[in-house]
């Protein structure tokens, strides 16, 4: 009778875990909690927020999502990076072959490049006209498809280089003339910023470098007002930034944030199906963490980097022009960066002796 009941009790016991890991891959299947994945080395999880994360993503045949992963950032290797990307596959009529689609963000965290040429390469890329500055106090920015914060100076790299958490995305879809470049929206700015505060809380735990309080926005998003329009002149809509943009130039520019610690103006080449990357962009910053972003360039006017006081704030200039439209300034390149220091330095209350 003994042994019965036991036998009785044993199968039961393992009925109900039957049902319970039933149960759990039908929870991990639905994405309900707490089976939820999580990417990044635990920042986000599924349907947490912006599109990417959530169902939506998945809507297309086959899709995918699946997250790679370097080893987190710790105290003696700040540097790591993590990408999440969704792929699909549509049959191709002409093919036996399907056709793939690949949407993807890579999230990085570390310091800021050291060399000029990669450092100028990446100012390009974050301090795009699209992007609009964080709200309380934070110092980034963000757009639909980017995002940038400095991190506190506690995070900072041996030699003092700031350190940085980035968002970035990119698409690729086939098509007949190969793989084909497309631009990717993560989401909407207020999605993207809590992305990025997300992976930054996360990565400065695991360096061991995170703030008493948690780094949060509670403030609305301030959006760029504008969409990109023709590059003309004035360029920055700053009366004497001239360029000879030449005849059916297909060259638009972005005018982005325009605050008392933040300006920017990007230009790009407009083509079909592609990112936009400056060709052009110019920046004026004065908040301390930014600031430090252009530390270690070459300075000077013909450098494209004043560095002064504005208003008993330390401030940068910053133009960088490249190579298909360097020497179309009006008179020359290096007058036309001035002319956005003079005018936005005056703007901002550089006094006599104080602007650039």
């Amino acid at each position: 009778m003994g042994s019965g009941v036991g036998r009785r009790a044993t199968v039961l016991a393992g009925a109900v875990a039957g049902v319970v890991l039933i149960s759990g891959t039908v929870l991990w299947s639905t994405d309900s909690w707490p089976f939820r994945d999580s990417y990044c080395w635990g920042a986000w999880e599924q349907n947490s927020g912006a599109s990417f994360l959530g169902d939506e993503a998945l809507g297309k045949s086959g899709s995918e999502r699946r997250a790679t992963e370097s080893a987190p950032p710790s105290a003696g290797h700040p540097q790591a990076s993590c990408t999440l990307a969704v792929t699909s596959e549509v049959e191709d009529n002409d093919s036996d072959e399907p056709l793939v689609f690949k949407e993807q963000i890579t999230l990085e965290y570390g310091p800021v490049p050291a060399g000029a040429k990669e450092r100028r390469a990446w100012i390009a890329q974050y301090f795009h006209g699209s992007a609009a500055p964080l709200p309380d106090g934070l110092d980034g920015l963000v757009a639909g498809d980017r995002a940038l914060l400095v991190l506190p100076e506690a995070c900072d790299a041996d030699g003092g280089r700031p350190s940085v958490v980035t968002i970035r995305s990119e698409s690729t879809g086939d098509g007949h003339l190969g793989k084909v470049a497309m631009p990717f929206t993560i989401g909407n700015v207020e999605d993207v910023g809590r992305m990025l505060l997300d992976a930054a809380g996360t990565g400065m735990r695991k360096a061991g470098c995170a703030p008493g309080s948690p780094l949060h926005m509670t403030s609305p998003m301030v959006t760029v007002a504008e969409d990109h329009e023709s590059a003309r002149s004035p360029l920055c809509r700053i009366p004497g930034m001239n360029f000879d943009f030449g005849k059916g130039s297909r060259y638009e520019q972005q005018v982005g944030a325009v605050t008392d610690g933040l300006q920017t103006c990007s230009v790009v080449w407009k083509t079909l199906r592609m990112p936009d990357e400056p060709s052009a962009n110019y920046v004026m910053a004065r908040n301390p963490r930014m600031v430090a972003l252009f530390d270690g360039l070459p300075e000077g006017s013909a450098q494209g980097l004043l560095r002064t006081t504005c208003g008993g704030r330390p401030t940068v200039f910053y133009g960088h022009v490249e190579t298909g439209l360097q020497d179309r300034g009006r008179p020359d390149d290096q007058r036309v960066f001035d002319r956005f220091a003079e005018s936005v330095g005056k703007r901002i209350g550089c006094g006599s002796g104080e602007g650039a």
